[in-house]
């Protein structure tokens, strides 16, 4: 895919969504990253049933400390691997509030160090949080970038590395939340709706269940 088609499919998403953001639910970044730690392997919907309670008995590094791990595994019980979570969750939140001050470091490597952080979650709050043009790559959007041409890759990490070197400058702090809502509710894994997707034409997906003028 082409440099100029690039530019218009951001510009499509742009013009469809201006003002994408995540779906989780948070007022703080201390919030966000416990939510993005908590929605590995489940839903947004499923993750923000459970920290509308929890965040608002802890909605700080120490006050989830201080509501405990056997609280919080009640209050995130819905989700998959809960248990492993909440005692990821107090890890972090001790950490934050020993070496931080509790509050949310703002590099990669401060976020990758904390318990239950990996790439994508710092991606994802660096991001969100702070506003940097980090691209966190989840199974929609890896779909997305290999389906449609935009960025092909064999594994995440090849996938955002792509994406970081061919996302136009003005497009690149929000391309996050747009492949990720496209890959959610457009492009989906088992039907997507190219009848109703604002770059088909653009798409290089093979196998197009419509035809494009």
């Amino acid at each position: 895919m082409n440099a100029h088609k690039r530019k218009e499919i951001f510009t499509r998403l742009q013009a469809a969504c201006p003002h994408p953001t995540t779906e989780l639910i948070y007022h703080s970044p201390f919030e966000l990253l416990i939510a993005v730690m908590l929605s590995a392997q489940a839903t947004d919907v499923s993750v923000n049933k459970c920290t509308v309670h929890l965040f608002q008995l802890a909605p700080s590094a120490e006050a989830m400390l201080a509501l405990g791990m056997d609280k919080i595994m009640d209050c995130i019980r819905t989700i998959g691997l809960y248990k492993t979570k909440a005692k990821h969750v107090m890890e972090t939140c001790r950490i934050l509030v020993q070496q931080y001050n509790g509050e949310v470091p703002q590099t990669r490597e401060q976020l990758e160090a904390l318990p239950g952080v990996g790439r994508k979650t710092a991606n994802v709050v660096l991001n969100t949080a702070f506003g940097l043009p980090t691209i966190a790559v989840d199974t929609h959007i890896f779909r997305v970038s290999n389906r449609t041409g935009l960025a092909p890759g064999k594994t995440v990490r090849e996938v955002e590395d792509k994406l970081m070197q061919t996302v136009p400058r003005q497009f690149k702090v929000d391309a996050h939340h747009w492949l990720i809502l496209h890959g959610r509710y457009v492009c989906k894994a088992r039907k997507p709706l190219c009848e109703h997707c604002v770059i088909s034409d653009l798409c290089e997906y093979s196998a197009k269940t419509i035809l494009t003028l």
